[in-house]
């Protein structure tokens, strides 16, 4: 009599953990079994931004960790601006995987989760033997300070990373309405509801204005539902924008601190992932040309077509593949 075909046992739900880090405590979310993938969120979202990934990961035979980063959600969020410069991330995601009992990790990360992810690997490659980037490409370390070059970016206008410079601007213009700011902010950045080609950039703030007066109204990209707004919304209005915007606040700092590294190349094994219709994409492009020498590693290159900023969200399931096609298989289970 044939025995019947063995079922796959279902993964267990994502599980929310607190572990100690320098300083405090960072929140996050892990599912699964096998080789550790830490995942970064860019600004201003949440471990969230990996809510689809992280079931797939698991059933696929890896241990799929996403993270608040310090300043969002349950993580902490320490006063001092400079303890969100880039060497405090870098500390904060070594912790991580110490705290889960493992040596190494693949680090994955979107927006400015991908410039932490690379910073990481970076830094600290006997830890991140692999890295994936999404939105922003990697660019070494170097050039003009920081600041310098947004103030010539804009012109007559600023460009929003000036406009976030300052400590409590962009707070007063954000958290008394937040749900309002974010539901625009995710529209205008998404393929499916931005403005059309030649409007006004969202990323350039008039003098006097707000940068929300060019945000798109009236819409919701089609990732994005009203409950998981007042989700996000829910936890800014609780923890305010302070942590997520001091990240911003350190470019300076992160010139100074990475000045060992100007000019050096990642050489893991890496992934790049940008979308045609994503600013962080078309402004970076020189970046993206540099890949043979900033990147040796690349074993995989993707720009998305009709696809804008929030690419693990707009195109769930097409990167679900290009991460399963790029990571090492595991190794099979006993």
């Amino acid at each position: 009599m044939a025995q019947p075909t063995p079922v796959p046992s279902p993964v267990p739900g994502p599980r929310h953990r607190l572990v100690e880090v320098p300083g405090g405590r960072i929140h996050l979310v892990e599912q699964g079994t096998g080789p550790l993938v830490l995942l970064l969120h860019g600004f201003p979202e949440s471990w969230r931004t990996w809510s689809h990934q992280l079931p797939v990961l698991a059933a696929a035979g890896y241990r799929a960790v996403a993270v608040d980063l310090r300043g969002y959600g349950r993580s902490s969020k320490p006063a001092d601006v400079a303890s969100y410069r880039m060497l405090c991330h870098v500390a904060d995601n070594v912790a991580v995987v110490r705290a889960l009992g493992e040596e190494t990790a693949t680090v994955v990360g979107h927006d400015w989760g991908s410039t932490i992810a690379a910073a990481s690997a970076l830094l600290r490659p006997g830890v991140f033997t692999a890295v994936g980037m999404l939105g922003v490409p990697y660019a070494p370390p170097g050039g003009p300070r920081p600041t310098d070059a947004f103030a010539a970016i804009g012109g007559d206008e600023e460009f929003y990373v000036g406009y976030f410079q300052e400590p409590g601007r962009a707070e007063a213009e954000i958290e008394p309405d937040v749900r309002g700011w974010l539901a625009g902010f995710y529209a205008s950045l998404s393929a499916d509801t931005m403005a059309p080609s030649g409007a006004d950039s969202p990323f350039f703030v008039p003098a006097g204005r707000r940068m929300s007066d060019r945000f798109v109204e009236g819409a919701l990209p089609g990732w994005l539902t009203e409950a998981e707004l007042d989700e996000y919304a829910g936890e800014f209005e609780r923890t305010g924008l302070t942590g997520a915007l001091n990240r911003y606040r350190n470019a300076d700092r992160d010139w100074e601190d990475l000045a060992a590294w100007n000019g050096a190349p990642i050489t893991q094994r890496s992934l790049f992932v940008g979308a045609e219709r994503d600013a962080s994409t078309t402004w970076l492009s020189d970046a993206i040309d540099a890949f043979p020498t900033t990147l040796p590693g690349l074993t995989a290159s993707h720009i998305l077509k009709d696809c804008g900023h929030w690419i693990p969200r707009e195109r769930a399931a097409e990167v679900d593949g290009i991460l399963l096609d790029w990571l090492t298989p595991p190794s099979p289970r006993p």
